[in-house]
């Protein structure tokens, strides 16, 4: 049976997905300030649930805790190793209540994790205690966003699995707000030059430090408005953008260095798994030819 794909439209949906952004930051840096670092930024991601996101099992003193997004009933969940619960909905709560009502509801269970407040690689940035701004959620856009991230690691998930070398997890990033999965050569790449808004230098140079592929999907922002999927290889070589890839419907962005597959082009054809997938086995196809990467890393996916 087809699976349905919902329609996600950024010029509608762009109050949500601007106010859901800002709440994932400010749970994700409480992630990162109690997290070890893992290389790439791994260890602060958070994942895809059936009901969300979460943060996965965090460490804190004698017990654990987590925290997710539930984009089925609309709430923020805690819930910790001794049974404590804690919940408030995300619905009518600005960025600035959601971090006090997160913070109040760590609080009461004697969890206290102070984050630096100001939001990540976004431009202009206001400090989540003073943003009142950013104060949209509306539940259809936000489970038809949800719907489409658990459509798209499904077809992640099929086409990581004929990759033999390393790889990161699918997960997906708060500071982008994209879903994301990365390869590897196995070779070093030369430093990047960093230069991303709210973002140290060292934090881009460590997710560089080697040879990558990477796709992924976000909702749309400033540069490309529309719900989108990606792909960039770092370095990338010159042919690299010059080259017809498929289906084609693609086309490489120049200022985002990217290849770009429309999320409507996908949602609206007649197999979606398929397009997205002939997007995701093109891209590596022709990047790993052009990088000289080893042919033995890669048994393409063709089904699903």
């Amino acid at each position: 049976m087809k699976k349905h794909w919902p329609v996600l439209s950024y010029a509608v949906g762009k109050p949500t997905y601007e106010t859901l952004q800002l709440f994932t930051q400010i749970v994700g840096k409480i992630k990162l300030a109690t997290m070890p670092w893992i290389n790439h930024s791994w260890g602060v991601t958070l994942h895809l649930t059936p009901a969300g996101l979460t943060t996965q099992t965090i460490p804190y003193n004698s017990k654990y805790f987590q925290i997710d997004f539930d984009l089925n009933n609309h709430q923020l969940e805690i819930t910790t190793s001794l049974g404590e619960s804690k919940q408030f909905s995300l619905e009518n709560i600005s960025v600035a209540g959601f971090y006090q009502s997160i913070q109040k509801k760590l609080k009461e269970i004697d969890i206290e994790v102070p984050i630096f407040t100001v939001p990540s690689e976004i431009v202009d940035p206001i400090p989540f205690e003073q943003d009142e701004s950013h104060n949209t959620y509306d539940k259809e856009h936000a489970s038809a966003f949800h719907i489409a991230l658990l459509r798209i690691n499904e077809v992640f998930l099929t086409y990581r699995s004929g990759f033999k070398g390393k790889t990161s997890p699918i997960h997906f990033f708060w500071g982008g707000f994209d879903l994301s999965l990365s390869f590897f050569s196995g070779k070093k790449a030369p430093t990047h030059p960093g230069k991303m808004p709210g973002m140290p230098n060292w934090v881009l140079q460590d997710a560089f430090s080697q040879e990558l592929l990477t796709v992924g999907f976000f909702p749309g922002n400033e540069d490309l408005n529309e719900a989108a999927f990606y792909c960039y290889l770092y370095p990338e070589p010159e042919e690299y953008s010059i080259t017809a890839i498929q289906p084609k419907e693609a086309y490489y962005l120049k200022q985002r260095g990217e290849f770009i597959l429309s999320y409507a082009d996908v949602q609206m054809s007649e197999d979606p798994e398929q397009k997205l997938l002939a997007f995701l086995n093109s891209t590596y196809a022709l990047g790993a030819k052009i990088a000289k990467w080893d042919p033995a890393f890669v048994e393409p996916i063709t089904g699903i």
